[in-house]
């Protein structure tokens, strides 16, 4: 009795899985043809040979379409027609680690970089690069502007200095201009 229970039971788990399976197919088959009915000329297609292109023109009463495949044109039967394939995006080998992530562009770093890591040396380098730039912009204005001392005490040696050097500018001043009367009076007496 427990073995008869058992075949039925195995019995309509086969009929469900069937029916399922059926039921599944004729779905893709409703989606297939709501596909091909809907096909307008400018939509891109491929074949089942493999053929990819744009339709040009569609003709359902004759179940035909025109494919556009880089300047070739070609009829084919709509039966033949597909959706195109999703053509994943490509990176070479060399471009990516062990693990399939990118390779950071800097061929020094090092080539695994949790994420972790990665987000403190971003913000490390952002504020890094806003210092730098800080520094240049006050170097480019003190070199605009005289330097000027931060306190007192410089700004007296730097007052003591520029004092030192008009003396002497006037010193030397006063010098040649008393060797240039010199020898003015001499060509005067000659």
């Amino acid at each position: 009795m427990g073995s008869m229970i058992f075949m039925i039971v195995i019995i309509a788990l086969m009929i469900a899985m069937m029916w399922g399976s059926s039921r599944k197919s004729k779905q893709q088959q409703e989606a297939i043809r709501d596909f091909r009915q809907s096909l307008q000329p400018g939509d891109e297609v491929a074949t089942t040979q493999g053929l990819l292109g744009k339709i040009v023109s569609v003709d359902l009463e004759k179940e035909q379409v025109v494919i556009d495949s880089e300047g070739s044109l070609s009829r084919w039967r709509i039966q033949a027609i597909t959706k195109p394939p999703i053509v994943p995006a490509y990176i070479h080998d060399d471009e990516v680690d062990e693990n399939g992530n990118p390779l950071p562009e800097d061929a020094d770093a090092p080539a695994e970089v949790t994420a972790a890591e990665d987000d403190d040396n971003a913000d490390d380098t952002a504020t890094q690069n806003f210092a730098a730039s800080e520094r240049k912009d006050e170097a480019e204005s003190k070199s605009d502007s005289e330097p000027e001392p931060e306190d007192e005490s410089k700004k007296a040696e730097t007052t003591e200095k520029s004092d030192d050097a008009a003396d002497s500018d006037a010193s030397k001043d006063s010098d040649e201009s008393k060797e240039s009367k010199a020898s003015d009076l001499t060509s005067a007496k000659s």
